[in-house]
């Protein structure tokens, strides 16, 4: 998005936005918006329109007809389109629904199941993003002739010396940048995002200036098909007598007591083992092939070094050389931390300055430039396995 200086105070917050809203297309062509029913992805179709493109509406149906339970805070589904509808509707866009529901269960739904059974800790709205949102949707966009795909996340994509860069959103309580990492960088070159320089806040009052039904809806909660944030009910839903009881072990090699299946734990769980030794008790492991849960005491939790797979590089060059400085993020909700990049007989690496704890299998581990605003998104990779300072220093 770019700023006209020119744009008068007291125009309407509306007009001013989308005349500031410039997504590197001629005015007037065509722009495919993905519309999820929410507030971000229905000002993102508003603000294209009043920018003068031609806009065109896009919603998947992801699941449904009983495949899962609908549920407030889901998205993709029954009230969603309608309300993405809704707000074509009163803009006066052209809008297309699409069936996903079988993409989306392939793709996304199934290996979600698969993730937890192998002992790890899924992140579906990154492999939708991948395998669907990014990849079908993507292709359907272009088949309809639009010059760019446009979404609602909140992320900066900017021009920079090799080509399109991911920037982390200007608000950092609202950026997206950890779900996106899969991006690639061909389809960074389609894709726009106008709100990665607003705040929430802004979003929601163009929302009211402009009346759509969707200016008080609240924000997508937890996984938009596990209904209560029952994971379990769905990884046994999809694989009925996968979930084999155990033994509950400490690292020490004592078996301190059974466990009914290791999708009902996760890393770095305290409560709910069932067990107990006085002192707390983490979960630090999970072992599929033998049925166990490895529990200890919070330092064995510790992690310096993770090995990450399927691994996605937007920085320059083809990929990160071993010894490079780089930030990373292990969960959503931390701050990006120092780094080095490594690589050994067993594969590619990110050693850490400081070590965290319950670092996670499954999990995304994405990389940022190691500035001091750690403002550029360099890619990211799937958590496969980790090494504790204990480990590295025997």
């Amino acid at each position: 998005m770019t700023t006209n200086r020119n744009i008068p105070a007291e125009m309407p917050l509306t007009a001013k936005t989308a005349a500031a809203l410039d997504l590197g297309v001629p005015k007037g062509a065509r722009v495919i918006v993905a519309m999820s029913g929410g507030v971000d992805s229905s000002v993102t179709a508003a603000l294209c329109h009043y920018a003068g493109y031609e806009v065109v509406g896009i919603t998947l149906q992801l699941y449904d007809h009983g495949v899962a339970i609908q549920k407030k805070g889901a998205c993709c589904a029954g009230q969603d389109i309608h309300d993405a509808r809704m707000v074509a509707e009163k803009l006066g866009l052209p809008h297309f629904v699409l069936d996903y529901e079988n993409r989306f269960s392939d793709a996304v739904m199934e290996d979600f199941a698969d993730t937890y059974l192998a002992g790890a800790t899924p992140i579906p709205c990154v492999r939708c993003n991948e395998r669907v949102k990014f990849k079908d949707m993507l292709e359907t966009a272009r088949d309809l002739g639009g010059a760019c795909m446009v979404t609602g996340h909140y992320i900066i994509r900017a021009e920079g010396e090799d080509g399109a860069e991911m920037r982390r959103a200007a608000d950092p309580e609202r950026d997206q940048s950890y779900f996106l990492f899969t991006t690639t960088r061909e389809q960074l070159d389609y894709l726009r995002f106008p709100l990665g320089q607003l705040p929430k806040a802004a979003v929601r009052d163009i929302a009211h200036e402009l009346g759509l039904v969707v200016a008080d809806k609240p924000d997508s909660q937890d996984i938009c098909f596990v209904p209560e944030g029952k994971y379990t009910s769905v990884v046994e839903r999809l694989r009925p007598g996968a979930a084999e009881p155990g033994d509950i072990v400490h690292v020490d090699g004592s078996v301190l007591g059974q466990h009914p299946g290791i999708i009902h734990y996760t890393i770095g769980q305290r409560r709910g083992l069932g067990v107990a030794l006085g002192d707390p008790i983490y979960v630090v492991k999970l072992d599929p092939a033998n049925r166990q849960v490895i529990v200890g005491p919070r330092e064995a939790l510790v992690t310096k070094r993770i090995y990450v797979k399927e691994l996605n590089w937007l920085g320059v060059g083809r990929m990160p050389e071993a010894g490079m400085p780089v930030a990373v993020k292990v969960r959503s909700t931390r701050p990006p931390e120092p780094a080095h990049f490594g690589e050994d007989s067993t594969g590619v690496f990110v050693e850490l300055d400081e070590a965290e704890e319950g670092v996670s299998p499954g999990q995304a581990c994405v990389f940022y430039s190691p500035d001091s605003g750690h403002s550029r998104v360099l890619g990211g990779g799937w958590i496969d396995r980790t090494a504790a300072s204990a480990e590295l220093a025997a």
